[in-house]
């Protein structure tokens, strides 16, 4: 991204902040809000935030208390305002949510297509979703709610976010705490200029509980937030064939999932440019620290992440292009730098004794390596890797199970062009620590790959690989000292500096 569209989006950020500091206050317990626990306060905020963007705009505050809610929706120069102390409690009625028409998700809070909106304060945002999904389920049984009921779970359209914001401009989420959706958390749909700051996310009560969802916004801010989630952590979406998302900034993010943490996908069907991702730590993480999947036809291209701490996380980073959903457009994956990463692999499941765990049986035997996998005909292009140390337990055993370096083998292993894209699955691979198919243009510079024990399996091989660079790249390996680390197999134009 260049630097001078940065400093544009940061200016664009700044002067909203400075136009909710002059907005007018209203309390909302003057519009007849009971911060109670028990009275439903749905049309008493809607009527305020009504009345409040009907008089030129301002901040709707909740002073300490719980207000019970359903659905609301806010309104162009509105910004709902949560005092500490206070708290947003969701309605665990599934009757008091709105399924929206034009947006078809359910959310607790909606704004579709709205300008200067916002949500600030270091409250609450409780969805209490376990409990509302649990109680939709019941209906569901009862033959009173449609809905397939599929994984025995309500689709996730049918069960509250906390937030749904869709083609919004100008919005500011900062400082609140948000916590037990019944589906994904939070979700930025086709909005321009975004700040997502301070925030801390605990969304791990129900099933796809994700962090915070973009999708084919432009112009996005996501800085000094933590996030816990059952699901995705920070998951880029593109819905839109027709749209993308781009020129988005992440810096000093943390953040813990029983899926991936940094994602790009697995909607993608119009793609993502222009990011630049800096000081993310992972953590406890059951699949990859990073993934980016381009499978559904889209564009995935010029983005750097720069400075990532994995600890306790099944696998460090998952690139791919698959066939999914294309409806014959040609995904396209290049032009990605990942830099100053350090990261540890264990050989136990890094996210164990959660509510809601990854699927054990998703894992292959053996430990996966990183991996960087196109398809023979959609080739992922130039990917740079440059300060980069990445400790595996190794322990590869080939009696437990065995991916060989003969030419059955390499061959064998699947292409899954149609499968969803996760790093488990090919289940076993014939590499320790990268394993890189059908890409061009592959450059490793200052690459540390350290086995804490002996692996059956060389560190890199490298399958259907035109023109791979290793510059200052090192391996550590038990007792490997005579071992040739790195594997080409199909191979062309590979420089070992």
């Amino acid at each position: 991204m260049k630097k001078n569209s940065i400093k544009i989006l940061m200016l664009g950020v700044a002067l909203l902040a400075c136009r909710q500091l002059q907005a007018k206050d209203y309390d909302v317990r003057e519009f007849g809000a009971v911060g109670d626990g028990i009275f439903l306060n749905s049309c008493i905020i809607q009527h305020a935030v009504d009345y409040i963007h009907a008089h030129g705009g301002g901040r709707l505050v909740f002073y300490p208390g719980a207000y019970v809610t359903g659905s609301i929706y806010l309104k162009s120069n509105v910004t709902l305002h949560i005092e500490q102390g206070a708290t947003l409690l969701g309605s665990t009625n599934p009757w008091d949510y709105v399924k929206d028409p034009y947006v078809g998700w359910n959310a607790m809070i909606f704004a579709v297509k709205q300008e200067n909106v916002g949500i600030t304060g270091k409250g609450v945002i409780n969805g209490r979703g376990f409990t509302t999904a649990n109680n939709m389920i019941r209906y569901i049984q009862k033959g009173l709610y449609s809905d397939p009921l599929k994984y025995d779970r309500p689709n996730e359209t049918n069960r509250p976010e906390n937030i749904y914001f869709r083609e919004c401009t100008h919005v500011t989420v900062k400082d609140v705490t948000m916590k037990d959706p019944a589906s994904w958390n939070q979700t930025y749909d086709q909005c321009k200029d975004l700040l997502v700051e301070g925030i801390r996310v605990d969304s791990k009560s129900y099933w796809n509980n994700d962090g915070i969802d973009i999708v084919d916004c432009d112009g996005v801010v996501i800085k000094d937030s933590f996030f816990d989630a059952a699901d995705d952590v920070i998951c880029f979406k593109s819905h839109d064939p027709n749209a993308v998302c781009q020129n988005v900034v992440v810096d000093n993010c943390t953040g813990r999932s029983s899926a991936n943490g940094l994602k790009f996908g697995t909607a993608s069907r119009g793609g993502f440019r222009n990011f630049k991702i800096t000081n993310l730590t992972i953590y406890d993480t059951f699949r990859s620290a990073i993934t980016f999947a381009a499978v559904d036809g889209g564009q995935i291209e010029n983005i750097v992440v720069d400075g990532v701490r994995s600890v306790n996380t099944g696998n460090v980073f998952y690139l791919r292009i698959g066939d999914r959903w294309s409806s014959g457009r040609t995904p396209t994956l290049k032009n990605v730098t990942i830099r100053n990463v350090y990261a540890e692999v264990p050989c136990t499941k890094p996210d164990a004794g959660y509510n809601y765990e990854g699927p054990v049986e998703d894992n292959p035997r053996n430990i996966s390596p990183a991996s960087i996998v196109g398809l023979p005909g959609m080739r992922i292009e130039n990917v740079t890797l440059e300060n980069i140390e990445m400790v595996y337990p190794g322990r590869g055993d080939s009696l437990y199970a065995r991916v060989g370096l003969s030419d059955r083998e390499l061959d064998g292993i699947p292409e899954m062009e149609k499968s969803y894209p996760e790093f488990s699955q090919f289940r076993e691979l014939p590499a320790w620590g990268l394993y890189v198919r059908h890409a061009d243009g592959i450059r490793l510079k200052n690459v540390s790959f350290k086995a804490l024990h002996v692996d059956y399996r060389p560190a890199v091989v490298l399958d259907d690989v035109k023109g791979a660079t290793f510059d200052g790249v090192a391996f550590s390996e038990p007792g490997a000292q005579e071992k040739d680390q790195i594997f080409p197999y199909k191979s062309s134009n590979i420089n070992i500096k």
